[in-house]
């Protein structure tokens, strides 16, 4: 079985290979069965989202953070902090951008809400950059989200959960090694749709 950064590394090189208009089909996609999953979660407006701005050749999110918010939900967006913590921001269109002091991304400014938040949202979008049909993902390597999900399995209050890839991110069963801090995921969003992993042959 290939490492961890083994595999990243070959999903980031391959994701390099998408033209620009790939990665734009691909973010209005995303928005389009984001929303949709969004609805089956928590129908109508006015639920509670946690997004994140994919960057670089990431699978583009900020139009699903617009499709959410013109469909009426309130989206939070992550910001690092010490010790690979998050804390959590509002967004809506006046917000503005700064750049990180712990990650090479840029974070929303505004008035900073601890993880505790997440406990009483409606859903997570969580980024990867490759998840196999076990549930099992890899992140950027810094394991905010997996600190994140550990604590929100603990008390009990994880929000229904989703990583958000591009199709060929999703690899076959047994393809990332899992270790004891890892937080499985059951469903994927992808340009293609839902794929829910306890049930691999249905999409939305």
């Amino acid at each position: 079985m290939a490492t961890k950064e083994d595999i990243r590394s070959s999903r980031r090189l391959q994701r390099r290979t998408l033209a620009p208009e790939q990665i734009l089909a691909a973010g209005e996609a995303i928005a389009q069965h984001g929303v949709a999953w969004a609805e089956t979660i928590s129908p109508g407006p006015a639920a509670t989202y946690a997004v994140y701005v994919g960057v670089a050749f990431e699978p583009p999110t900020l139009p699903l953070i617009e499709a959410l918010h013109k469909a009426g939900h309130r989206v939070l967006l992550p910001v690092c902090e010490p010790g690979r913590q998050l804390s959590w921001v509002y967004w809506t269109p006046a917000t503005l951008f700064v750049r990180s002091a712990y990650a090479p991304i840029d974070e929303p400014e505004g008035e900073r809400l601890e993880s505790s938040v997440i406990a009483g949202i409606a859903g997570i979008f969580m980024p990867a950059t490759a998840v196999d049909r076990d549930g099992n993902r890899i992140g950027q390597g810094g394991g905010y989200y997996d600190r994140l999900l550990q604590g929100l399995d603990a008390s009990g209050q994880r929000p229904p959960t989703i990583a958000v890839v591009y199709d060929d991110d999703l690899l076959p069963s047994g393809s990332i090694p899992a270790e004891a801090f890892d937080r499985p995921v059951r469903e994927v969003l992808t340009p293609s749709g839902v794929v829910r992993l306890d049930d691999t042959a249905g999409t939305v």
